[in-house]
């Protein structure tokens, strides 16, 4: 009796196993077929597939180079992403099978086509959302998709499936975020800038010497601290005190890219086995500053339903509405999870564009003395007047965003096989669109978009903030050619 249960339960596992071992294989091959007209770099590695090269290249550098050479559609691997299996004849007896497949696009059509009309059959990346949840939370950069639909149910009616849970996170949001918000908090950037600027100013006088080093990266990360908490929470985290600070450590710690193999080993894994984020001493930060950030938020959370301002257009003031709708229904860990994520982006965001926009000052003398010359009359500007009056100061800005994109690149998976549209074909072919299998990882570089001598001339690799001076002077009209913020 017992022998043919064994029997009979080892036959249906087999029977199983089988089964999933051919749906992998006709994948696989569905696969192959469906992306055979792109190009791309032979795999550089069978393990890691082009992991150890993007990991060990100078930022973005493996994509200028493999754009350059292959087009603007281009294919490689990621880890465990070749084995070596025999396919038909067509293909020859052995054949590179890709089975972590990655498209790198710079396409343009394809590139709008991703993150505007079919962004909702572009999920990010399961490793993507893994470590947004993982540091985060289930916030807006967390949720979208179908399994976060049920806790929805009542406003499933008014839109498509798949965006009802971000739509419902967004609604939330979007308000605190729009240009007239911004236009009414600009007084506070005056404040927090005149903070860090006396700060650095006592650095001087306190040493008494003529030239003094300053740790910039440090600085920026305070002072975009304290700005998107007072601008988002009417909240002072104090960072340009010039103190210890752990919000700021914490935050600094994880977004610092240490050079090491357990850095390499999360990065080339955490696409296909997101669990590695939970493990060892990186395992301990993210969670180290996820209690962190949770910690100050749900302070901030409490103090502001004591004091119950709801009348101002802060994200908090909206947060605090939205408690009380009826519908909305946001538990408090959710509205922890939008402040988390609030403060991470702003940090990252705003502090990376404040140090490479000093960068490139200080590396640039006659830039800076022409900036200079065009803000030494300048008063406290309205945020009109900063997008009007000073055109030098507003393509310093935009240059540094086209060159140095706080984040290099995009990523999203096909959530289904699906047909997107190119403006150009692909080499060697006629056909004016690419099908994209489900589960397909999709990079839009940042860098090598926001170079192209098509659009940018031939000296794109140069900051030269008044070539946005001379486009607006010829009525070029900026489109989707700055990314640095997908479609926000």
């Amino acid at each position: 009796m017992s022998s043919n249960f064994v029997s009979n339960a080892l036959i249906v596992f087999s029977g199983l196993v089988l089964i999933s071992l051919f749906r992998i294989v006709l994948r696989f091959i569905n696969v192959r077929i469906a992306l055979k007209q792109v190009l791309g770099p032979r795999p550089s590695s069978l393990l890691w597939g082009e992991e150890w090269v993007l990991y060990h290249s100078p930022p973005g550098s493996a994509y200028l180079e493999w754009h350059k050479e292959f087009g603007k559609v281009v294919k490689f691997s990621g880890a465990f992403g070749v084995s070596i299996l025999p396919l038909p004849k067509d293909f020859g007896l052995i054949d590179l099978l890709l089975q972590h497949q990655v498209l790198s696009i710079t396409d343009p059509r394809a590139i709008s086509f991703i993150i505007g009309e079919g962004i909702y059959a572009f999920p990010k990346p399961n490793g993507v959302r893994a470590w947004f949840r993982a540091t985060l939370g289930e916030g807006i950069l967390w949720v979208e998709g179908w399994e976060e639909l049920l806790p929805y149910a009542q406003v499933a009616d008014e839109l498509p499936a798949g965006k009802v849970a971000h739509e419902k996170q967004r609604r939330t949001l979007a308000p605190a975020l729009s240009q007239q918000s911004v236009r009414n908090l600009t007084y506070i950037f005056y404040e927090t800038s005149s903070k860090l600027a006396s700060q650095w100013a006592a650095l001087f006088d306190g040493t008494h010497a003529e030239v003094i080093e300053i740790e910039l990266t440090n600085w920026a990360g305070r002072f975009a601290l304290d700005t998107v908490g007072r601008a988002a929470f009417s909240y002072d985290f104090d960072c340009l005190s010039g103190g210890r600070h752990t919000l700021a450590e914490a935050l600094d710690g994880l977004t610092n890219s240490e050079h090491n193999v357990s850095s390499f080993y999360i990065r080339a894994l955490f696409w296909i086995f997101p669990s590695i984020l939970n493990i060892g001493k990186k395992g301990e930060m993210i969670r180290r500053t996820k209690q962190e950030l949770g910690d100050i938020a749900s302070r901030m959370w409490r103090d502001a339903k004591t004091t119950g301002d709801e009348q101002g257009k802060t994200l908090m003031a909206l947060m605090l509405k939205a408690d009380k709708a009826v519908g909305i229904c946001m538990d408090e860990e959710e509205i922890v999870s939008q402040m988390r994520t609030t403060i991470s982006a702003g940090y990252e965001t705003v502090s990376a564009v404040i140090a490479w926009v000093l960068y490139e000052l200080a590396i640039n003398q006659e830039l800076q003395s022409d900036l200079r010359e065009e803000l030494h009359n300048a008063t406290d500007a309205s945020f009109d007047e900063l997008n009007s009056k000073y055109p030098l100061l507003d393509a310093v800005v935009k240059e540094t965003l086209r060159l140095h994109a706080p984040i290099l690149e995009n990523h999203h998976e096909a959530g289904e096989t699906i047909i997107v549209p190119l403006s150009e074909p692909l080499p060697g072919t006629a056909e004016m669109h690419l099908v994209v299998p489900k589960g397909t990882l999709i990079a839009i570089p940042l860098n090598v978009i926001q170079t192209d001598p098509a659009v940018w001339g031939p000296d794109a690799e140069d900051f030269r903030p008044q070539r946005w001076i001379e486009r607006k002077s010829a009525g070029v009209r900026d489109g989707r050619e700055l990314l640095a913020f997908s479609e926000g």
